[in-house]
């Protein structure tokens, strides 16, 4: 049951109700389960494969697959902050989340979610200097290099998750407990409030358009001098070769900033809450398994790392007796 407490004039929320899929019958929330819990499966053992292979084969030993291993590890991260509970509340109607529970998941949250972004343009980055300097790329993306991009791109999530997730619980919350969505996202637990959030509101606008928006730019500007650069080369064979190395991260970048753009941009939306709640499978869910999919098949190398693995592991139980 959930837990009120009554402070003067309102009452203070100490757990929240996920509304989840609530309203969906018992049977189709069942298939839910079923069919999230094989995406879930196959987002946590196909982005760690994605970290061992390119951790097993000294052919991946590139700045690429350096930041593709951060990025497959982020996607766990991301996944394990929101989808267990969605299983729980689909699977035992397990619909309560406490107060910190629910501020817990949303730093993290928001902490995955922007060091993405910024992950997303320096892989952007790492790609320009690849084909647009090509005879110098070791040089440039030397080892100290692609730590210091790596931690560049991790670091904007604490500040700004901390800054968020703080603020927002720090409102009283009053009335009903129940949030309309299946995880405890910033819009419907903003609706929760009992307070003036016009400042917050401004400001959760203004956070989402310089998260979005620069490495947006970012991507945009490497994107297009490396699209100079492909046209350059004269033969058609050079010209596809240079462009397969880019186009895996293409399509990742605009899974997922066409599904977070549509969502974000206004932390009260006009939308409906089941679109916004769809819009939230697609980069929450979704993404992240069909990230690791999109570098095996669209990338020959890491098919090639994979064949390597897969026949070593067995050459090896072989010999064991």
């Amino acid at each position: 049951m959930p837990i009120l407490i009554a402070m003067g004039n309102w009452t203070e929320i100490s757990e929240f109700i996920l509304m989840s899929f609530s309203s969906l019958p018992t049977e189709i929330q069942s298939l839910l389960f079923l069919t999230f819990l094989t995406i879930y499966l196959v987002t946590l053992m196909g982005n760690s494969l994605i970290i061992l292979v390119t951790l097993a084969d000294p052919m991946l030993y590139s700045p690429m697959y350096f930041f593709l291993r951060n990025l497959s590890f982020l996607e766990i991260g991301f996944n394990l902050v929101i989808v267990p509970k969605m299983l729980g509340t689909l699977l035992a109607q397990d619909t309560t989340i406490s107060f910190l529970g629910c501020a817990t998941q949303m730093y993290f949250f928001f902490f995955f979610g922007v060091a993405e972004c910024f992950l997303l343009a320096t892989m952007a980055y790492d790609r320009y200097v690849a084909i647009c300097s090509p005879l110098h790329y070791a040089v440039i993306m030397n080892q100290r290099t692609r730590a210091k991009l790596a931690a560049a791109s991790w670091f904007p999530g604490f500040p700004v998750a901390t800054v968020q997730t703080t603020w927002l619980f720090s409102f009283p919350f009053c009335g009903t407990n129940k949030v309309n969505h299946f995880f405890c996202d910033s819009p419907p637990v903003l609706k929760l409030v009992c307070a003036d959030t016009a400042l917050f509101e401004i400001y959760a606008i203004v956070g989402t358009i310089l998260v979005v928006m620069i490495p947006c730019l970012l991507i945009l500007c490497s994107y297009t001098r490396i699209a100079a650069a492909i046209l350059k080369i004269p033969s058609a064979k050079g010209k596809h070769k240079a462009f397969s190395t880019c186009s895996s991260h293409l399509l990742v970048v605009s899974l997922f900033y066409i599904s977070s753009s549509l969502t974000y941009f206004r932390p009260k939306s006009n939308n409906s809450p089941e679109s916004k709640k769809l819009l939230s499978l697609s980069y929450t869910v979704v993404t992240p398994m069909l990230n690791p999919i999109i570098y095996s098949l669209r990338n020959s190398e890491v098919k090639n790392a994979l064949s390597r693995t897969f026949h070593n592991v067995l050459a090896l139980r072989n010999c064991i007796p």
